[in-house]
């Protein structure tokens, strides 16, 4: 078992007191999924043993909020499973093996109070076997869970240091949460300052921002929950390369490329450029002994969709451009996370256009995994026929979906000699169904020459 340094600093950053304080504030969920499916016969034995060490390292903790309503909210170890290994006593058809994956999403993960994460199992009628994994992006991101998985398939129980649950009393916990609060006053002196000095210069465009938020939506104030379709592509990746190469870029531009197309699919272009913003994760996470969920930033851009099947130079160029240009700027309103502890929650749920992005430009979200080691396909010890990461959110409000004009998410990763695309979309004013979500993908395999399983 390894552990960290002997005295971690516990305190969640900036960003991941952010999203968790937006999460009480709003209750959507943010959610990560791996989907494993063995078309051989599994080894059950093998998969529990992967149960039993994953929850460690990032997934081995969860978040205890300060008592105060000011304060720094903790890490606290949680190791090892937080749920016991689900497995399915009724077989069920292939067909439906999606519609159980979305079935998992909706069973109940909490970062503060458990279970942060859960595993579940389902034989098919097939012979074949479905195996999905569910953990809170409050713990960790896109990275930070690759990690987890080749560690928990390496048998690597990694461990921070953490505190265990309550391990003060309320009186100690307070005082504690008292003297740092005075310590960081100086940097919130600071902070404050910078607020000043960005509505000073941005005032006016953030309330333009705001004012378009607002004008562009909600157009109901119904919270009803709103299914949000998700499908998987999968495309061989020899398949996928050369079609890449042959366009003139590379694995990352041709992502980008049928992100844009299908974008541009579901009326996410902007209606004077014809362009696509593309939102695309960017890895931050350098040490196993980082703790951070969210290590990691966002680069931002633009690409014409009318050119990409024919032509991925300029969209190969426009990435580069846009990570140089993410990883060499600072983003102004991100050095005012230190003040999050102190806004009420009421107008935490105002403040996500500022911190995480306006839906002004209808983004589309692309966390590109890239290649990862063939352990991550090995969650039984054995290589899965198709493995997909998704991005999921629960508790969705039709409220919340029309403010964001529809959503498109995509997470890709290369392994098991696939690559796979998660997606998950809605569009405003149209039939959001997995039926059609597959139809739109299938057509934009089309548009390159492609074509592959989509689930």
């Amino acid at each position: 078992m390894l552990n960290s340094a002997a005295t971690p600093d516990n305190r969640l950053s900036f960003i991941d007191q952010a999203g968790f304080d937006m999460l009480r504030a709003t209750g959507r969920h943010q959610l990560m999924q791996v989907l494993w499916i063995y078309e051989h016969a599994i080894d059950m034995d093998g998969l529990r043993q992967f149960h039993r060490n994953f929850g460690y390292g990032l997934a081995g903790r969860r978040i205890e909020r300060s008592r105060l309503p000011f304060g720094r909210h903790r890490w606290v170890s949680c190791p090892g499973p937080q749920t016991e290994l689900a497995v399915a006593t009724t077989a069920r058809p292939r067909a439906d093996v999606s519609d159980w994956a979305d079935e998992q999403v909706h069973l109940p993960v909490d970062p503060e109070h458990g279970p942060a994460w859960h595993m579940s199992v389902l034989p098919m009628t097939d012979g074949s076997t479905a195996v999905s994994l569910v953990a809170s992006h409050h713990i960790g991101d896109g990275i930070g869970g690759v990690l987890t998985l080749m560690e928990a398939v390496a048998g690597t129980k990694r461990q921070f240091g953490f505190p265990p649950p309550r391990a003060q009393t309320a009186r100690r916990a307070v005082a504690a949460d008292l003297r740092q609060t005075a310590r960081d006053l100086p940097e919130l002196g600071r902070t404050a300052g910078k607020a000043v000095r960005l509505l000073r210069r941005r005032g006016a465009e953030l309330l333009r921002s705001a004012r378009a938020e607002n004008e562009s939506a909600p157009r109901t104030l119904s919270t009803e929950p709103v299914s949000v379709p998700a499908v998987s592509v999968f495309v061989d990746l020899d398949a996928w390369d050369r079609c890449a190469t042959g366009l003139g870029g590379n694995s990352y531009s041709l992502l980008a490329g049928f992100g844009a197309r299908l974008g541009e699919r579901m009326n996410r272009a902007n209606a004077r450029s014809g362009t696509v913003t593309l939102s695309i994760a960017l890895n931050e996470r350098t040490s196993l002994d980082d703790s951070r969920a969210l290590a990691m930033t966002f680069a931002s851009a633009s690409i014409d969709p009318r050119q990409c099947t024919s032509d991925l130079t300029g969209v190969r160029a426009t990435i580069r451009e846009a990570i140089e240009t993410a990883r060499t700027t600072t983003d102004e309103t991100l050095e005012l996370l230190p003040l999050i502890p102190l806004v009420p929650k009421r107008a935490l749920q105002g403040l996500g256009g500022l911190f995480f992005g306006s839906p002004d430009d209808l983004p589309v979200y692309c966390s590109n995994l890239g290649d990862v080691d063939s352990a991550v396909g090995r969650a039984d010890g054995t290589d899965a026929e198709y493995v997909v990461m998704r991005g999921v959110d629960q508790n969705v409000t039709r409220r919340d979906i029309e403010a964001m004009g529809g959503q498109l998410v995509l997470v890709s990763v290369r392994v098991n000699g696939k690559i796979s695309i998660g997606i998950v979309a809605y569009q405003l004013d149209a039939q959001n169904s997995k039926t059609r979500l597959r139809e739109l993908a299938a057509l934009t395999l089309k548009d390159f020459g492609l074509a592959g399983v989509i689930e």
